[in-house]
């Protein structure tokens, strides 16, 4: 008995790294599973087919239900065909994973309009669109007197939970995506859908190109375990994906063998009066919320 037995999983962005790891995970538990990917390059440019369908393949070869769709999930059209394509295949849809992306990072005074477009475009819409779609589906079940046991997980990034210089565009998208989580889960409870998101740390495409990180995450020698390896990060998505998963509207840090829950935005310090401010006031004030550096303060 697998822990995903009879569920249907989309997963996004799932025929090279991060993706292709929760793809073959998801199998491995009884999940039937839809391998999107567009198949671009890293940048978003191209499309290929094949990764998806190797990945389908690898399934298959262990025994397991899988299909390939290569639709744009920033695209609302390609949206709907997604999470109809799992529902002509297997029945239902009970998992989405929101997993694709791509980067243009450059530092924000080279960065052009396209460069950024692009990246809120895969991310942030990329999120929006078969979410939308799957929470239609889900609500007409529920509506219909079905008991809806659903669950999506998001794909966030340190890079917007707590920044990173040389990606504002990714960094933006990925803190609208934490917000998103959120949101959706405050709204979709309703309906029995779970939604969470996780930020992952591992070895791929995109880390490997991005600053700074190429050389920290090489495979160790020797045997040793790999905390960067990306199949750690999908048991997590694993557990988040099934059926009586009560846990909803979180964001977890998930690298090698290390989870840890992301606390929200939230308000601390606290400066008052019982009339409107002036700006010599707060001059004289805001040290006290701990914004100021002590040299400056003094």
């Amino acid at each position: 008995m697998g822990a995903l037995d009879g569920r249907v999983a989309i997963i996004t962005g799932a025929g090279r790294g991060i993706g292709r790891e929760h793809a073959l995970l998801f199998a491995s538990e009884g999940a039937k599973v839809v391998v999107n990917d567009l198949g671009g390059a890293i940048d978003g440019s191209g499309d290929d087919r094949s990764p998806a369908e190797q990945v389908v393949d690898e399934i298959k070869a262990m025994g397991g239900e899988a299909i390939a769709n290569a639709d744009n999930v920033a695209d609302w059209e390609g949206g709907k065909r997604l999470i109809d394509s799992a529902v002509d295949a297997f029945g239902d849809v009970h998992v989405l994973v929101n997993n694709a992306g791509i980067l243009r990072d450059r530092v924000l005074v080279n960065m052009t309009e396209e460069e950024w477009d692009a990246v809120i475009h895969v991310h942030l819409k990329g999120h929006f669109v078969p979410t939308r779609h799957a929470a239609a589906y889900w609500r007409e079940q529920s509506k219909a007197g079905k008991e809806v046991h659903a669950s999506v997980i998001n794909t966030s990034s340190t890079s917007g939970l707590l920044g990173n210089p040389g990606q504002t565009n990714y960094g933006a998208a990925k803190a609208g995506i934490g917000a998103f989580t959120v949101i959706c889960a405050q709204e979709l409870g309703r309906y029995g859908v779970r939604v969470n998101a996780i930020a992952p740390a591992a070895r791929t495409r995109m880390t490997e190109s991005t600053p700074g990180l190429s050389d920290v995450i090489k495979a160790p020698e020797g045997g040793a375990f790999d905390v960067w390896d990306p199949a750690n990060i999908s048991p997590l998505v694993g557990y988040l994906a099934t059926e009586r998963c009560p846990v909803t509207g979180k964001v977890f840090f998930v690298q090698g063998g290390t989870v840890r829950l992301f606390q929200p935005w939230t308000m601390t310090e606290t400066i008052q009066r019982q009339d409107r401010w002036t700006v010599a006031d707060l001059e004289a004030e805001m040290p006290k919320l701990g914004v100021i550096p002590e040299e400056t303060a003094s």
